[in-house]
């Protein structure tokens, strides 16, 4: 099965002063601090048992959200072999998946990131509140850093049971939607502005009536879980809900490996989401892995990287590449973008900060 349970692996942690400082600067919970400190005592005995082993391997982090498992552990080989022919060295790559938002707070807590590739500019963004990353980093790659896109669809199953076929059948009494929680997931935040995309249209400028179209879809949330990846799990593997809000790469990934069993509808309206990827400057650097890091970015906007990445389900960067592969994906449908909401700064205080719109309309 692809469905895996959300892991970290071979993880490292930082040392030092600056590590409490950023964590006094977010207010953690002690009983977060304890969790931080036994996972860097992990980290130094996993790192103490290397010493000897891997002297001349270079090692990459790359934290990362839920669904993208699959696509890095394509890249990572074409990525290996590729680094070890231009500059004659071996590189390994250790990957860590969860909810993006989880997986940005995890990096500000200690998680030795090399790099981050996750599901929304402002996860991103986080670790330059922290002095981890440089300001303009979102500059340093093409796209604004989005070397791929998707956009949000609905999985249902085998014939449509329901009928779902846009967003307002979500909102119909009986209907149960599976959705990852804003709070701990970044998809879930591109689920929210697709289904608020739609009340727009619909209702245009009538706010009140937009969110209680809304509050009408995440009342018949049946299970909210942490992020997209355990989103699906339920779906799929548990079988419960009758619609899953997903990435469309993912939905694409399930309907491939389950062809019976589900099928995808994209709905009228709906969301061009951008993951952001970022080298962690301030780790990078302290590591002696800033040019493999960067180089390792870089080569996602190659022509091999970005044929993997369709291949995966994800909307290349690459115009020609996406047109090669746009059988796979519904180009025609109509998507609104971040910069309708005034970008990520303001779509998160108007919506998922603590009180915001998606409290008030979960919550009652």
């Amino acid at each position: 099965m692809i469905f895996k349970s959300s892991i970290l692996s071979g993880f490292k942690y930082k040392k030092g002063k600056e590590k409490g400082n950023m964590l006094k600067k977010l207010k953690v919970p002690a009983i977060f601090v304890a969790i931080i400190i036994l996972l860097y005592f992990v980290g130094i005995v996993r790192q103490n048992s290397k010493i000897g082993k891997n002297k001349q391997k270079m090692e990459i982090v790359n934290v990362s959200y839920d669904p993208t498992r699959e696509l890095y552990e394509r890249y990572n080989g074409l990525f290996k072999a590729y680094y070890k022919a231009k500059y004659g060295k071996d590189v390994d790559i250790i990957q860590s998946h969860g909810g993006s938002g989880s997986q940005a707070r995890s990096v500000i807590e200690g998680l030795d990131a090399d790099v981050v590739t996750l599901a929304l500019e402002n996860d991103v963004a986080l670790l330059e509140k922290v002095d981890l990353l440089e300001k303009g980093w979102v500059d340093k790659f093409p796209g604004s850093s989005s070397p791929y896109t998707s956009t949000i669809v609905f999985l249902v199953r085998k014939g449509n049971p329901q009928n779902i076929k846009d967003w307002n059948d979500l909102a119909k009494k009986g209907v149960k939607v599976i959705t990852p929680d804003p709070k701990s997931s970044g998809g879930a935040c591109w689920n929210f502005l697709a289904a608020w995309s739609y009340g727009l249209e619909k209702y245009g400028k009538d706010e009140n009536k937009i969110k209680s179209f809304v509050k009408s879809i995440y009342d018949n949330v049946a299970v909210m879980d942490s992020g997209a990846r355990a989103a699906t799990t339920t779906f799929v593997e548990n079988n419960q809900g009758d619609v899953l809000i997903a990435w469309e790469n993912e939905a694409i990934t399930t309907v491939k490996e389950y062809p019976d069993k589900y099928q995808i509808v994209y709905p009228s309206v709906s969301i061009l989401a951008q993951p952001t990827v970022a080298v962690v400057d301030k780790i990078a650097k302290d590591d002696g892995t800033y040019q493999a890091s960067t180089e390792y970015l870089k080569y996602l906007y190659s022509e091999k990287a970005q044929e993997i990445i369709a291949e995966s389900g994800y909307r290349p960067y690459d115009q020609k590449v996406l047109k090669k592969y746009g059988n796979k994906f519904d180009l025609k449908m109509k998507l609104t973008k971040i910069d309708n909401f005034g970008g990520w700064k303001k779509a998160y205080e108007k919506f998922f900060n603590e009180g915001a719109l998606f409290d008030k309309i979960y919550e009652n």
